[in-house]
Order: structure tokens, then C-alpha cells, then sequence
């Protein structure tokens, strides 16, 4: 039996292999076979549809949005159509004033590619988008050196969930609950001193003996770190977590 796709793999092959090209029947046989009971008249009728739809939401004015603080990913999906497998999903969240999260865009591109995030912001300035305060990420993304170059007030902050993978990747399994419990200091200390200090003792307890999950750190500490510098009651909404 067939298994079915899940949503989260679904639509964003259908925005890259299908509204890129206007092909959407052999993008929806691939999951859900040639009996999916959808005629060529439907297909056509939904593309149109959903191609207005993305246009609309790309071209949308931005000037009446403030968005605080983003979130911004290349999301890369489980199953692949042909063609060039680096491609993905540039994918950036926002956080509004009074704290509601929305969908900012969503544009097919290369993660590690500062070109391909530096269009995006380009065409979200362009259309009324001003800097948020605050930019989170995973430190790999080309969104980076994009980011100084569209909005360089913007601060950056590195994503913790992939810097804790990165660093306990550098470590034998054996001291990764130790490691853990570290980086938890450091995540939920006081304030940005007691979290510098905390810095400085997981480099104390494990730099000697794997000297690069220290660094990982060490050299990404005010990027890591820059969350502090802001109001206490608004963690939860850059981390999805409560407050510390």
C-alpha cells in the first residue's frame, strides 16, 4: 500500500516543482499515484487558483506590518522530483508587536546561498518591510551576509537547537547529558552576565578535551547570546518556550 505523504512534504514540492513550472500533475501523481481521480480540467483550475493565490501573498504590501523579531530557514523536503536537490523552501516567520507570528514568505532558493536570501529581502524591502530588531537562524544559512547588506540594524541570534546538534555532534555521546546541562545554563541564566559566565565554564569543563564544541560556542557568543538585550517577557516568543 501507498503511504500517504505527510502535508508538511506536499506543500512545499508543490511550490517548488509545481507553481515554479505551472506542471502540477506529475508533482501530485509522484505522491499519490496516477489514480488520485484528478482530471486535467481540475489541475488546471487549482494551479490557476494557487498561482493567484502565491502572487497575491508575494506582492502583498508590507508597509503596515512591523514585524519584531523573524525566523528564517532553507527547509529541504524528505522526497524529490528530479532536478537540482539543493533547492528549498526560504522560509521566514515573524513576530508582530503584540507577539502574533505569521507567514512572511516562502521562496524557492539555495539555504547556504547569500544571492538567493539577498533577493528575498531585497523584494520584502522593497515592498514596505522595515528591519526587525532581531533575525534567528541556524549560523549555516546564507541569510547572514544578506542580512548586513539589506538590513544591518537588524541583530543577529543563533539558533540554539541547531548550535546544541553542532556541539554535541563534536562530543563522544557519553558526555552529552553533561553538555546538555551546560548549554541549559547558559540558555537560562539570570541575565547576560551569569550566561557569559556559564559560557565560560562549559569551555572550562570541556574545551580542553574537544577544543572544537568549545569554539562552536566560544566564537558564536554574542550572535549566541544577543537574546539577553532583549525584554525578558518576550523569550518565549523568540524561542517558543516560557520565559527564563
Amino acid at each position: 500500500m501507498r503511504k500517504s505523504p505527510k502535508v508538511s512534504e506536499v506543500l512545499p514540492l508543490l511550490y517548488l516543482h509545481a507553481l515554479s513550472s505551472g506542471d502540477f500533475l506529475p508533482a501530485l501523481e509522484e505522491f499519490f499515484g496516477s489514480e488520485a481521480g484528478l482530471s486535467a480540467k481540475s489541475i488546471q483550475r487549482l494551479a490557476e487558483q494557487w498561482r493567484q493565490e502565491r502572487e497575491g501573498f508575494m506582492g502583498r504590501d508590507l508597509s503596515d506590518r512591523d514585524y519584531v523579531y523573524v525566523w528564517v530557514d532553507g527547509v529541504h523536503t524528505g522526497v524529490r522530483l528530479g532536478g537540482d536537490g539543493r533547492l528549498c523552501c526560504l522560509v521566514m516567520i515573524g513576530a508582530r508587536p503584540e507577539g502574533a507570528k505569521e507567514l512572511v514568505a516562502i521562496e524557492d532558493g539555495y539555504r547556504e546561498s547569500e544571492e538567493s536570501w539577498a533577493c528575498l529581502l531585497r523584494d520584502l524591502k522593497k515592498r514596505g518591510m522595515g528591519p526587525p530588531e532581531l533575525a534567528v537562524g541556524d549560523g549555516a544559512l546564507g541569510f547572514w551576509s544578506a542580512l548586513r547588506d539589506v538590513f544591518p540594524e537588524t541583530r543577529a541570534q543563533r539558533d540554539w537547537v541547531h548550535k546544541t546538534m553542532n556541539v554535541l555532534d563534536s562530543m563522544p555521546k557519553s558526555v552529552h547529558r553533561r553538555a546538555k546541562g551546560a548549554i541549559h545554563e547558559i540558555t537560562q541564566a539570570e541575565n547576560k552576565a551569569e550566561a557569559r559566565k556559564a559560557v565560560k565554564a562549559f569551555a572550562s569543563e570541556f574545551g580542553v578535551r574537544w577544543p572544537k564544541a568549545a569554539a562552536k560556542i566560544e566564537e558564536d557568543e554574542e550572535a549566541l547570546l544577543a537574546f539577553y538585550d532583549f525584554p525578558a517577557e518576550h523569550i518565549g516568543c523568540i524561542f517558543g518556550r516560557p520565559t527564563r
